[in-house]
């Protein structure tokens, strides 16, 4: 799933906000909430152990990036920002790291999903990506 992100050239259809040497930031398709990010190694590694420095540099980089632009935009009151790895741990994407960038907000019901299956977005995709790609694409 994710492989075929990082070669697919339709970036505004593959929700692709920046493309990196190493890594790639991209919106998640199926969100905890509004502006939650990804940053996604282009190699297929399974673990942090199998992925080069430059990799886990690049990706803590877009992880910045992402902050510095989600407060610009959204001004949350906090960020959740992490690698869920195997099944075990939660990772929707078995195989393949990537780091979530999550905004959160006092308030926010974004434990929904957890608790009732449920996820209450306030804005569409095409929206967010919109809203957030001249971040990392200054003119």
């Amino acid at each position: 799933m994710l492989c075929r992100l990082q070669s697919d050239e339709e970036d505004q259809k593959t929700l692709v906000l920046f493309r990196g040497q190493h890594s790639f930031l991209v919106l998640n398709k199926y969100p905890y909430c509004t502006g939650h990010l990804m940053a996604v190694t282009y190699r297929h590694v399974a673990t942090l152990g199998e992925a080069s420095s430059e990799e886990l540099i690049e990706m803590i980089q877009l992880a910045t990036d992402s902050e510095r632009a989600l407060q610009a935009v959204y001004k949350p009151d906090g960020f959740n920002v992490g690698f869920n790895i195997g099944r075990a741990a939660g990772a929707g994407v078995d195989g393949h790291i990537h780091l979530h960038i999550v905004p959160r907000w006092e308030g926010d019901t974004n434990f929904a999903s957890v608790l009732g299956e449920t996820r209450v977005l306030p804005e569409d995709l095409e929206t967010t990506y919109s809203k957030l790609h001249s971040h990392f694409h200054p003119k």
